[in-house]
């Protein structure tokens, strides 16, 4: 099992300013992770002006400090999104992407993490429903002009499956990806996320091969909102049966910790709940 962890689970210094990606790169390795999720920021070393040079630099940092760098998340869509119903708001999405690939390929990483538009988000109360018709509609037009640059870069898009009220199903998941037919578009798989209205197991058995990694979170479904995002074995997951269901697949890739906001411990923690969910398998 390939133990990662994402950039967003480390507090923020005591000043508040964001931790440096590389003394959390250095807190990863000496807590035991195999692998670190960095994320594309507004602002911060990270973000949509960095340089080829910078993230090569990071890649390197990274490669000396012995972790691996195989995803790369990004949470800017939510505010720019592909599926938004001004046209240029999408087609900066669109760029938005682009730059995130073209890091990704800098970081040499494998997979960037997608999020395919909206119908309308809880946690974004100003943003009106948008149709789903249309939404479906833009979100493979936006993802059909990524999927020849990602080939281009040898970079995996894995569309999330995120609380944004559309691709509610596996199955249509699974149709959605299949539409681009391309080895480069597949499923960044959230555990977590599916537990409201799904079963997590049963996503893994139908996305199956598509998938290109994996986000591990908890949830406790009778909360029923964000706040039901808890600390890995304190929800309802069954996380005995998702391995079960991951090992019968031919899942190799990173398990990646997605600990949202980060706190003083959670890092340590999240690792712990890990290795005891590897070892009842």
């Amino acid at each position: 099992m390939k133990k990662g962890i994402n950039y967003w689970a480390f507090p923020p210094e005591p000043d508040g300013l964001p931790i440096d990606p590389v003394k959390a790169l250095k807190k990863a390795k000496d807590c035991g992770y195999d692998c670190f999720e960095l994320t594309v920021e507004a602002e911060g070393v990270i973000s949509l002006s960095t340089t080829q040079t910078v993230a090569e630099k990071l890649r390197k940092e990274a490669e000396d400090i012995g972790i691996d760098l195989i995803t790369l998340a990004s949470g800017l869509a939510w505010g720019v999104s592909p599926t938004h119903p001004d046209a240029s708001v999408r087609d900066q999405a669109i760029k938005n992407y682009i730059k995130n690939l073209d890091i990704a390929s800098w970081l040499g990483v494998e997979t960037i993490l997608y999020l395919p538009g909206m119908v309308s988000a809880v946690f974004i109360p100003d943003f009106p429903p948008q149709p789903y018709d249309k939404v479906d509609k833009w979100a493979k037009v936006a993802l059909g002009k990524l999927t020849g640059y990602a080939e281009k870069l040898s970079v995996k898009i894995g569309v999330e499956n995120v609380w944004n009220r559309y691709l509610l199903s596996p199955v249509e998941m699974r149709d959605f990806i299949d539409f681009f037919n391309s080895s480069f578009v597949g499923s960044y798989f959230d555990v977590g996320n599916v537990m409201l209205y799904g079963h997590p197991e049963h996503w893994l058995e139908i996305l199956g091969k598509r998938i290109l990694a994996i986000h591990l979170k908890d949830f406790r479904i009778n909360v029923g909102n964000l706040d039901g995002f808890v600390d890995l074995l304190s929800g309802d997951v069954d996380f005995e049966a998702v391995m079960k269901k991951c090992e019968k697949i031919g899942y190799k890739g990173a398990f990646t910790a997605e600990i949202v906001p980060g706190v003083p411990g959670c890092v340590e923690k999240a690792l712990s709940a890990m290795k005891i969910i590897e070892k009842n398998r």
